[in-house]
């Protein structure tokens, strides 16, 4: 979120909406993809179908708002903030209700759970890392910018591969963890709930703050990619009740051919 908002403010629209495009791609083609190469990953269709459906919807949301309105202004902003606020409420009625997918938001919590720490050294730490956060997600932008410009790319060609990819590394080692510790369905709901709060949330939020036009360099094939990953994760996670390592290696190899395709290798 702080990459993107400190984008928008910055003038760099391409990178505040890369980022988000290119983690929802990475998120599934990269670190699942990367994930299941690893380690086959079983499923519980019925706990993920939910929320991969959400997933689904945000995108196309996103790819309607986008090729419509051609950016993201303060009301589009508001929307999706308010998608965010509903999904947020429906989840919590059916998870007390004991739904089928109260077992994996369960144990995605617990796998956040803080070590507990002195009052002074958690009253330390918070602010210094906030600032440290911000002040990160400010050199990320800069860097970028300036990749950008050295290398004769576009700041949306940054934004939605090393922008993206760096945003999205904490995805890799959370569920990386929870696969290794046999939490499949926990390492399954950690992309598909990053991936439905990167658009209602993040860019809510960042154009609340700072209205983004959508630049002409996010073409078709972005966004197909990006809805295209988010079905083909929960039709792989339906159809056999698990990600294999030959689908892991297909998600990873989409993902080479799309950033080939970014960097003009394959045209």
């Amino acid at each position: 979120m702080l990459t993107s908002v400190n984008a928008a403010v910055s003038g760099a629209p391409g990178i505040a909406l890369g980022n988000v495009i290119g983690s929802n791609i990475s998120n599934v083609l990269l670190v699942f993809g990367t994930v299941a190469l690893i380690r086959s990953i079983p499923v519980n269709p019925a706990a993920i179908t939910r929320d991969g459906l959400v997933m689904i919807v945000a995108s196309a949301t996103l790819v309607a708002m986008a090729l419509v309105f051609g950016e993201l202004n303060r009301p589009l902003g508001g929307a999706l903030i308010a998608l965010l606020v509903i999904y947020i409420i429906v989840v919590w009625v059916l998870e007390r209700r004991g739904g089928p997918a109260a077992n994996v938001h369960k144990g995605e919590a617990h796998t956040h759970d803080p070590v507990p720490d002195a009052l002074w050294i958690s009253a330390l730490f918070a602010p210094g890392g906030l600032g440290l956060l911000i002040f990160g997600a400010d050199l990320l932008v800069d860097g970028a910018v300036t990749l950008a410009r050295v290398a004769g790319m576009s700041e949306t060609t940054i934004g939605l591969t090393i922008v993206a990819i760096g945003t999205s590394l904490p995805e890799l080692v959370a569920t990386l963890a929870a696969a290794l510790k046999g939490k499949n369905d926990v390492a399954f709901g950690n992309i598909v709930g990053s991936n439905i709060y990167n658009i209602f949330g993040i860019l809510g939020v960042t154009a609340l703050v700072k209205p983004i036009a959508v630049p002409a360099e996010v073409s078709l094939i972005d966004w197909g990619v990006m809805c295209l990953s988010a079905v083909l994760l929960l039709l792989f996670a339906t159809i056999g009740r698990r990600v294999t390592r030959l689908e892991g290696a297909c998600l990873v190899a989409l993902y080479a051919a799309y950033v080939a395709h970014l960097l003009g290798v394959l045209g």
